[in-house]
Formats: structure tokens, sequence, C-alpha cells
């Protein structure tokens, strides 16, 4: 199997492999799956209450009045460009 990461990654692995803790890339990438399937719920967890409390942001937001109108298709498309920007 071949994986691509991006330059910060691979930086990452290699610098864990420097440690000493580790032989090579694949001890790296098999301890971070490992840890990964161990501790899913954590992580998931984690993940649903970072959505919540931004989705608590938006709800106070919208309760102070701070909410945008949004009427058409083509309105909301341009709030999209306009976030991704």
């Amino acid at each position: 199997m071949h994986i691509s990461l991006t330059a910060e990654l691979e930086s990452r692995v290699k610098a864990k492999v420097e440690t000493g803790l580790y032989n090579n890339a694949s001890e790296v990438i098999r301890e971070a799956l490992r840890f990964m399937e161990t501790h899913e719920d954590w992580i998931r967890e984690v993940k649903l209450e970072r959505l919540r409390e931004q989705l608590q942001v938006g709800a106070d937001q919208l309760n102070r009045g701070e909410g945008i109108s949004i009427a058409s298709k083509a309105a909301l498309d341009i709030l999209f460009d306009d976030i991704q920007r």
C-alpha cells in the first residue's frame, strides 16, 4: 500500500522516528491507527462537543438578531463564496 502525506504530516512522522521510539514510518502510522481505533468514541464525542459549541454560538447570534436573511439560492451561493474567500 502506498499513501501520500502532506509535507507537514511527513515531517511529523519523521520526527517521531527520530525520537527513537519507532524504527520506521510504518510503525508510527500503525500506532496512530491503533490510537484512533482505541479512542474512536472519545474522538467522536470531542468533535460533537465542538460542533455543539459552534451551533450554540450561531443560535446565540440569531437570538440577538445578528442573522442574515437569504432570499434565494443565488444569494446563498454568494454568501458561501464570500465565506470561502
